[in-house]
């Protein structure tokens, strides 16, 4: 099923988004041309658990959509982070201020794998500790809340988060979070 790539082409290229224009051919013959794909760095989310058992959620505004959301940290993995878990700790810190004493992957996911090439890794950190302030880039304004686990997971079933790849981390959380209670509950 997979398609056979005849040529490509570079239409715009920065490094927060390049765009190129394929032409592709399928396993049936077909042309396809052109075909749009949308080159972005891969980025990290974290849901951020503090030593008290409190969820770390910002609030930022989101040009794109015109508003202000609400989320969880990440950003994109730069040149300089050797691999995901180094940039989710990076961002976490900038973000917010809180360094972490365990992390566990949940996985990764693609906000839309028909026309991007990037993947969300998506994390669990446990044990925070607010160790320094807030390191910001210039455009950014985040606000930190914290909220208890249970609260996460009923704004979840209330649809108070619209960034799906944040959903899918906090899902992906929750579970890890329950699983890890069981683990302790074994006494493993």
């Amino acid at each position: 099923m997979d398609w056979k790539l005849v040529n490509s082409e570079y239409l715009y290229k920065e490094p927060w988004l390049t765009l190129r224009r394929d032409i592709c051919e399928t396993p049936a013959g077909v042309t396809v041309n052109p075909y749009y794909v949308l080159e972005y760095p891969d980025w990290v989310c974290v849901m951020a658990v503090t030593a008290d058992h409190q969820v770390i959620l910002i609030r930022q505004y989101r040009h794109a959509f015109g508003t202000v959301l609400l989320e969880i940290p990440g950003g994109v993995i730069d040149p300089e982070d050797p691999v995901p878990l180094d940039a989710a700790r990076r961002e976490l810190l900038e973000e917010t201020g809180y360094a972490f004493e365990q992390f566990y992957s949940l996985g990764a996911v693609s906000h839309n794998p028909s026309t991007s090439t990037n993947l969300t890794h998506m994390f669990l950190a446990t044990g925070g500790k607010y160790v320094q302030a807030q390191q910001l880039d210039a455009n950014e304004e985040i606000e930190v809340l914290l909220k208890d686990v249970n609260e996460v997971e009923q704004m979840l079933k209330e649809h108070q988060f619209v960034q799906a790849l944040h959903v899918s981390c906090l899902h992906y959380g929750l579970e890890k979070i329950k699983e890890l209670r069981a683990d302790m509950n074994r006494g493993e």
